[in-house]
């Protein structure tokens, strides 16, 4: 049985089966008009005229054609000039006539006959020479006396007030003035006098370092060269060990010093100067007997001014001011100040505080100030406190200070003013008297203790192993006790 497919075997002659044919609904005659071709017409266009009937236009409504139409000459563009008047003549108007319109208003009107006017002109005559003035006949010889009499008043007036000015002003500069001179000779003043006795006995301290430095004052108190000054002037030169230490005497003769003690608890310090001869020492007073608002005079280097001196009162005494340690300064204490207003400011440290009569009776140390300077409010170390402590420095190189072991803080509320304790050292002085912690302290040794440095300033300036009487308060309660400082 062959498998070959009929298609293969089938002669090419036989003729193919015919497509299916699809019939197409018939066009209706109105559609036929519209869409149809124009009779004659084979192709997609054709210019022969149509005897099929065309659509025509309308004519216009005669309104519309009126109000929207072009004009006669007018252009073929999409719009015309709204302000235009085409075919239109323009009327030319008349000036109006005031006379015969009761509405105008009044206005100037151009003469009834006009004027013919010369245009001939003149030509220019000669200009006129001093000739012609006063030879040629030219002008009046009234008007020339006139003028030469102006031009001599002119003259005549102002050499007469030029004398005036002349001597009414005097002149700058004169060969004749010499000053007199006063040489008889000047009282000098108590102030004069004292500032004369004590000035060679103040000196000048500078301390420089590599990298800093400062300065400050100070006074001879003994011939072999000891001088007393603060300790927070000299500080940087004894914890630097290169430093360079210098005094500077009244003469300006400069030497180096050494540092023979210091105390950072009372601000005080001792320098030697060696080889130095004809020292002039300061006389030294006595504190205890200062009355407020007896006059004092202030010695120093206020920014390295030397030989400064300045002038006010005692203020007040027994002032406790503490000074705290600094980047300059490592000095932590209490003074029991005086307070003056005599000008100090920085570089017066340890210069003399003096009396009237010259003596020294305390250490200018300190200031309040607002703004860095002096507003009148100094303070000074007594040298009644300043006198052992130099000693034990001159001696040892060093000072003991009475400690009760304690620390304390101010309080001062509607039931007490004083110190409270806060700390009791263990097998301390003020552990065997048997204060405790929160007793306040409002008397120490008769002095009256209205805070903590009042307290520290009444401990400090005790005696060593002398047995001192202190008042306190407990729970409501007032007691009285002593207590006997011992060396720190």
């Amino acid at each position: 049985m062959s498998t070959t497919p009929d298609w293969a075997t089938r002669d090419e002659a036989d003729p193919q089966p015919a497509p299916a044919r699809r019939e197409h609904p018939a066009v209706s005659p109105q559609t036929a008009a519209v869409f149809g071709r124009p009779d004659g017409v084979a192709g997609s266009f054709s210019t022969a005229p149509s005897r099929r009937p065309q659509p025509e236009l309308a004519p216009p409504d005669p309104v519309l054609a009126e109000a929207f139409s072009r004009p006669a000459g007018a252009s073929s563009a999409l719009q015309r000039d709204p302000y235009a008047t085409y075919g239109s003549e323009v009327a030319e108007t008349e000036p109006d006539d005031p006379w015969r319109d009761p509405a105008s208003g009044a206005h100037l009107e151009g003469p009834a006959l006009a004027e013919a006017s010369s245009t001939t002109e003149r030509p220019a005559g000669p200009k006129l020479g001093v000739t012609d003035l006063l030879f040629g006949r030219r002008v009046h010889w009234w008007a020339l006396a006139s003028l030469a009499i102006v031009a001599l008043l002119v003259g005549v007036a102002g050499g007469l007030i030029g004398r005036w000015t002349a001597e009414a002003v005097p002149p700058l500069n004169s060969n004749s003035v010499s000053l007199d001179v006063d040489d008889s000779a000047v009282a000098s003043t108590d102030i004069a006098k004292v500032a004369k006795a004590v000035a060679p006995s103040v000196v000048m301290i500078e301390v420089r370092t590599a990298g800093s430095g400062g300065s400050g004052s100070g006074f001879v108190v003994d011939k072999l060269g000891y001088i007393v000054t603060n300790n927070h002037v000299i500080s940087l030169a004894a914890n630097d060990k290169s430093a360079k230490l210098e005094v500077v005497f009244s003469d300006h003769s400069r030497v180096p010093a050494r540092i023979v003690g210091r105390d950072v608890k009372t601000d005080v310090a001792v320098l030697k100067v060696d080889n130095v001869e004809n020292l002039t020492v300061a006389k030294l007073g006595d504190s205890a007997k200062l009355e407020i608002g007896q006059p004092v005079i202030a010695f120093g280097a206020p920014l390295g001014l030397d030989r400064t001196v300045t002038t006010g009162i005692v203020s007040a005494v027994d002032r406790p001011v503490p000074l705290r340690p600094d980047a300059s300064s490592d000095t932590d204490a209490v003074i029991n100040a005086i307070q003056t207003d005599a000008a100090i400011n920085p570089g017066n440290s340890g210069g003399p505080l003096v009396d009237g009569q010259g003596r020294v009776i305390g250490i200018n140390t300190a200031i309040a100030a607002a703004g860095g300077g002096s507003i009148g409010l100094g303070f000074a170390i007594p040298i009644n406190e300043v006198i052992p402590i130099t000693e034990a420095l001159i001696k040892d190189g060093s000072m003991r200070h009475p400690q009760i072991g304690v620390t304390a803080s101010t309080v001062r509320n509607d039931q007490v003013f004083g110190a409270r304790v806060k700390d009791v050292a263990a097998g301390s002085p003020a552990a065997s008297a048997g204060i405790k912690e929160n007793d306040v302290i409002t008397e120490f040794d008769g002095k009256p203790i209205e805070g903590a440095d009042e307290l520290t300033v009444a401990v400090r300036t005790s005696t060593i192993g002398e047995e001192v009487k202190y008042t306190y308060w407990r729970d409501g309660r007032t007691f009285t006790g002593t207590i006997t400082p011992r060396g720190d």
